[in-house]
């Protein structure tokens, strides 16, 4: 089985109206029969049509999962809105170069604000993964990206869970000194945070994983042998609850220093490491973080000096697993049986209050909410690599809110939760407008009028 990324280009619909249902089509049709899309985002629209990039699995075998796999186009209108707590949904993709949580968890604090106006603060590890820090709120839940994506589609449902059996998978690395690294952090785990980890599993096959540059700057990669992956996660399919991963990424030698040299150079790991994540959530409806497994001690002993504070999380760091660690400990599980949606309790589409995005991100989880009606908080200084115009897209009045800063977002969200007009607490404040409704008998006189000024 192969991972790799591809641009399509689709062209533009007039009014983008029911944007979700035509690009999932022009998509599908555009991917052969062995092709299973994993990732989506519009990178670019404008009158040209939609520049999209879609992350593939070629030739999976889906007999592996054991059940039915749905596309990630799978949608289901939710049937109601419910109004007992306010949840939010806090993303920010990972590999578009985000001002904001765009480096090494530095979108923490971000999600420590926004967790304390709501009830439930639904994010991904790529907001809150730091190397050895996780400053996840303890109202925050812990989802895989792709996971969210299918919640907000309406086809799953996020159950809430007091610990997780973490198994880990690790490559064989050439040099001991980096396995006997994340052993370590495993047993830190469980000795400091209460961990369960079952297992330790290191496949002497490893997977290779490659990070490339996608034409519009996204970072994304290529994924080879993840089938031997798969395998060994079925054969162990009982014993965990949640899946950890620590494995070399193949990037060119000189990244590791121009990425903490340049200021404005994306993270270049972080998009092959969501394909492989996207994917194993895809297949076993299992929770699933990545961290990179340092290639050599010649990486490890660069002297890089002080760098930029949303990079230096990772200089602190041999294993980067601690994040993933604490995250996947009480990451919620999938509920994907409609029954037992009813009876677990789960927080489904139904349950959000709202989604905030960083400015101009057009994937499927903005494409869903404007399908679901739910309101939608995006945030200019967020900026990012992602051309797009949201305010062209057939939001209802008021459920696309454009704010300047994660601050007012806040604010926003408090709003929204209290019931307060954002206009009322606005200057200036617009006049009442008055509609006048004719009357039966002006209707009838205006339509008799009409006829006879066709005629």
């Amino acid at each position: 089985m192969l991972l790799y990324e591809k641009e399509i280009s689709v062209p533009m619909l007039n009014g983008h109206k029911h944007l979700l249902n035509y690009l999932s089509k022009a998509i599908l049709e555009r991917l052969s029969s062995n092709e299973m899309p994993v990732r989506f985002v519009v990178t670019q629209s404008n009158n040209d049509g939609y520049k999209c990039e879609v992350g593939v699995l070629r030739d999976a075998d889906l007999s592996i999962a054991n059940k039915k796999i749905d596309s990630i186009f799978k949608f289901k209108k939710r049937e109601y809105e419910s109004f007992d707590k306010f949840n939010a949904v806090l993303l920010v993709p990972t590999g578009i170069g985000a001002e904001l949580g765009g480096h090494s968890g530095d979108a923490g604090p971000v999600a420590r604000l926004l967790a304390s106006v709501c009830d439930n603060l639904i994010t991904h590890p790529n907001v809150v993964n730091a190397s050895d820090i996780n400053e996840l709120p303890e109202n925050g839940l812990y989802v895989e990206g792709s996971i969210i994506t299918r919640m907000l589609m309406g086809t799953i449902g996020l159950q809430k869970v007091p610990s997780n059996r973490v198994i880990l998978i690790i490559d064989n690395h050439p040099d001991k000194f980096f396995n006997e690294a994340v052993v370590n952090s495993i047993s830190a785990a469980r000795a400091a945070l209460g961990l369960n980890c079952p297992k330790v599993i290191m496949i002497e096959e490893n997977v290779l994983m490659k990070a490339l540059f996608s034409s519009s700057g996204r970072a994304v990669g290529i994924i080879e042998r993840f089938e031997h992956l798969c395998e060994v996660l079925e054969k162990h399919r009982s014993e965990y609850d949640a899946i950890a991963l620590s494995t070399m990424i193949n990037v060119p030698s000189n990244y590791h220093e121009d990425y903490f040299k340049d200021a404005d150079m994306i993270n270049p790991w972080g998009g092959v490491e969501a394909m492989l994540t996207h994917s194993i959530s895809t297949l076993f409806d299992i929770p699933s973080a990545h961290s990179p497994m340092m290639e050599s001690k010649d990486i490890l002993d660069l002297d890089l000096g002080v760098v930029d504070p949303r990079k230096a999380a990772e200089l602190v760091s041999v294993t980067y697993l601690h994040c993933v660690l604490k995250g996947l400990h009480r990451s919620p599980r999938i509920i994907s049986d409609r029954q037992l949606l009813k009876q677990s309790g789960a927080l489904t589409a139904s349950d959000v209050s709202c989604l905030i995005i960083p400015y101009a991100c057009l994937g499927l989880p903005t494409l869903a909410a404007l399908e679901q009606d739910i309101p939608v908080i995006m945030v200019k200084e967020n900026r990012n690599t992602m051309k797009n115009n949201l305010e062209e897209l057939p939001f209802a009045s008021g459920k696309l809110i454009v704010v300047e800063n994660y601050l007012e977002a806040a604010g926003v969200m408090n709003a929204l939760r209290s019931g307060v007009s954002l206009d009322s607490v606005r200057r200036p404040i617009a006049y009442t407008e008055l509609k006048r409704i004719a009357s039966r008998g002006e209707l009838s006189s205006l339509a008799s009028f009409e006829k006879e000024d066709r005629v």
